[in-house]
């Protein structure tokens, strides 16, 4: 069994392209005279388009998924299959889908920021796995369980496929302790 969730290009494709289509403005307007103010503004609103950028990119550092023969893989963390409570994945799967309003509310109450204070342990809540301060805007997140009792937050672009392939993942014979 192998899974990976694919970020959505959406998001880069739009910014990209209203830059783009911005500077071929300016450069239809003020070219060949003006190359120089030209070069110029293209390196000055490169700046809010990296900053548009970094949402994305964060989402595919911290939060990118993969389940292979034996770990899960969030962002940058590695977690084995067999470490992972089967019946907490079961239980997530069979819980009811959380709509639009749910998932910005569960995203915008999501920190763990290595601040004392916005730890979340120190708030009780489940621990946010790939190295990420929080589950970004929207996204849905799903709460599961490892063997030894820690609680685990992952965030997800596509809950019912994620825990469809992590359930026959950790419910194969080769991962039972």
């Amino acid at each position: 069994m192998h899974y990976v969730e694919k970020p959505t290009k959406t998001w880069s494709v739009i910014c990209i392209a209203v830059y783009l289509v911005g500077i071929a403005y300016l450069g239809v307007q003020s070219l060949p005279e003006d190359l120089g103010i030209w070069l110029g503004l293209c390196a000055l609103f490169l700046l809010p388009l990296l900053v548009c950028l970094l949402v994305p990119l964060s989402k595919l550092v911290y939060h990118r998924i993969e389940v292979d023969a034996r770990t899960l893989r969030v962002g940058r963390e590695r977690i084995p299959l067999a470490a992972i409570d089967p019946g907490s994945v079961r239980a997530a799967a069979n819980e009811a889908l959380p709509g639009a309003a749910q998932r910005y509310a569960t995203s915008l109450n999501t920190v763990d920021a290595p601040l004392p204070g916005f730890r979340a342990a120190d708030q009780g809540n489940p621990r946010l796995v790939g190295g990420a301060w929080g589950v970004p805007m929207g996204m849905d997140s799903v709460v599961i369980g490892t063997r030894q009792g820690e609680r685990l937050t992952i965030a997800t672009r596509d809950r019912a496929a994620f825990l469809a392939a992590l359930s026959h993942a950790t419910a194969a014979p080769h991962h039972q302790l």
